[in-house]
C-alpha cells in the first residue's frame, strides 16, 4: 500500500516550524508495511488543500493530512473537507463531551463556543478519538481510497497514529513486510565505499536494495527489503549484512538501529568502567551535547568545559601563555593541553580536547578556516590529530564532534 502525506499550514511554508509530523509518519507506516509515495506542503488555502487532495487521490490509497483542526477562522481543513467530500459539519457529541471534559479537568480559563467547535465534524467521517487534545482526528473512505484528517500539534498527531491510525490500516489493509538494516560507517567517504562495495551490490536479489546515506563524518549503509514472506526476508537480511559488514569492516561501528556512534563509546566507556570528560572550544558543548543525549550517560560523562575564550583555556584549563604565544589557540599543542587540563581538572580516564577555526572568520589565529585539532587524552598518553574540515561553519562543527568520538571509540577498543 502507498500513502502520502499532505502537511497544512503557512508556518511549514516559511519555515517557522520544522515539519517533525511527516518523519514521524513515515517511520510508523514503514513499520506496518506502507510505503510513502509523496510528502506534501501547502498552505492554509482552500484550492492548495482541494488540488492537493486530487493529486494524491490519483497517485495513492492512503491519504493522510496534518493541520489546520484548530478552532480559529485560519484552521479551514474540516470546511474543505465538506467541499471535497460534498459533506456538511455535524455536532458529534462524543468529541463535544470530550472537549467540556478536558476544560473541566485540566484548563483553568472557561470554556467557549469556539472552544465547543472543535466538535463540529463531517458527517461522513468516522471520529479518531485524540486524547491529548480537543480537535478529534476524521477517517473518511470514497470508493477504495482512505483519507485521514489529524490535528498538527505533534504530541496529539502521534497519539492518534498509534492508538487510532495504524491499528485501523492494519485490520483494513494485508500490507507487506517491510525490513531495513543500517551499518554506521567512519572514516571513508561514499564513493569510496560504493566503489568497494559495487560487484557485492549488483549481486542483491531484486527485492533488496542498497542505499548510501552520507552525513558529517559518517556513511550510513541501508539495506532494504521488502515481500510477504516475514521468515525469507529475515534470513535473507542476516546473511546479507554478514556480508556486508566483512566488506566493510575496517570502517564498521554498528547498527544504527540498536545503536548511535555516542552510545557505542558510552557502552565502550561503562564496560571499563572508565569516566570522561571534554573541553571544547569550535565545537561549542556538541560533542557533550551529542554525550548526554543517551539515556544513562552519567554513570561515565563527568562533564564539560566549553573554552570559547582564550582566558578560560588559560585560566579554567590550564592552558599556558607560552604555547598559546607560540603555537596559536588552533594548534596541536593547544589540544593536548586542553584535554590534559579537564582530565586533570574533572579527575577522568578519558578527555576530549577540540579546538579550530570554524569559521566564516579566522579570528586571532594563522590556521586555515577549517582547520580542527582533536586530542584525546587517555591516562598514559594523549593522541592528536589535525584535519582540514573546510567550510561551512556548521560542517566544521559536527564533522568536528564525530571524528572526536570515533577517535575516542578507536582509542577504547585498543584498551
Amino acid at each position: 500500500m502507498n500513502a502520502e502525506i499532505i502537511t497544512i499550514g503557512d508556518e511549514i511554508l516559511i519555515g517557522q516550524i520544522v515539519d517533525t509530523n511527516s518523519a514521524f509518519i513515515c517511520k510508523e507506516l514503514n513499520k506496518i508495511g506502507v510505503s510513502v509515495y509523496q510528502i506534501t506542503s501547502v498552505q492554509d488555502d482552500k484550492e492548495h488543500i482541494l488540488k492537493a487532495l486530487k493529486e494524491a487521490k490519483a497517485n495513492v490509497d492512503i491519504i493522510i493530512m496534518t493541520g489546520g483542526l484548530g478552532p480559529t477562522k485560519d484552521d479551514i481543513t474540516k470546511k474543505t473537507l465538506c467541499t471535497y467530500f460534498n459533506d456538511q459539519l455535524i455536532e458529534n457529541k462524543e468529541v463535544l463531551q470530550h472537549v467540556e471534559d478536558l476544560f473541566s479537568k485540566y484548563i483553568s480559563t472557561p470554556i467557549s463556543d469556539l472552544n465547543r467547535k472543535q466538535a463540529l465534524v463531517p458527517s461522513k467521517a468516522i471520529v479518531l478519538k485524540n486524547r491529548f487534545g480537543t480537535a478529534p482526528g476524521m477517517w473518511i473512505e470514497k470508493k477504495d481510497k482512505v483519507f485521514i484528517s489529524l490535528p498538527g500539534v505533534p504530541y496529539e498527531m502521534r497519539g492518534l497514529i498509534n492508538y487510532e491510525l495504524l491499528p485501523r490500516l492494519q485490520s483494513k489493509y494485508h500490507c507487506p513486510f517491510i525490513l531495513h538494516r543500517t551499518l554506521m560507517t567512519y572514516g571513508l567517504g561514499e564513493s569510496a565505499i560504493a566503489n568497494r562495495l559495487e560487484k557485492w551490490e549488483e549481486s542483491l536479489p531484486a527485492y533488496i536494495k542498497l542505499a548510501y546515506l552520507p552525513n558529517l563524518g559518517k556513511v550510513r549503509l541501508r539495506l532494504s527489503a521488502k515481500g510477504f514472506d516475514k521468515t525469507l526476508i529475515e534470513a535473507k537480511m542476516d546473511e546479507l549484512s554478514s556480508e556486508l559488514m566483512s566488506l566493510v569492516g575496517d570502517i564498521f561501528v554498528g547498527f544504527e538501529e540498536s545503536s548511535s556512534l555516542e552510545a557505542i563509546v558510552g557502552k565502550l566507556l561503562l564496560k571499563k568502567n572508565y569516566t570522561l570528560a571534554t573541553a571544547e572550544s569550535c565545537t561549542g558543548g556538541t560533542i557533550a551535547e551529542m554525550i548526554t543525549s543517551v539515556p544513562g550517560a552519567s554513570q561515565y560523562f563527568l562533564g564539560s568545559v566549553v573554552s570559547y575564550n582564550e582566558r578560560i583555556k588559560k585560566d579554567v584549563l590550564g592552558v599556558s601563555e607560552k604555547s598559546i604565544k607560540k603555537y596559536s589557540v588552533v594548534s596541536a599543542k593547544v589540544s593536548e593541553e586542553m584535554a590534559l587540563g579537564i582530565q586533570k581538572l574533572y579527575g577522568a580516564d578519558f578527555a576530549i580536547g577540540v579546538t579550530g577555526n570554524a569559521g566564516p572568520t579566522k579570528d586571532k589565529t594563522d590556521a586555515s578556516l577549517g582547520v580542527v585539532f582533536i586530542s584525546i587524552a587517555t591516562p598514559d598518553k594523549v593522541i592528536t590529530e589535525e584535519f582540514n574540515f573546510g567550510q561551512p561553519r556548521e560542517k566544521v562543527i559536527q564533522k568536528a564532534a564525530v571524528k572526536s568520538l570515533e577517535m575516542l571509540r578507536n582509542v577504547l577498543l585498543k584498551k
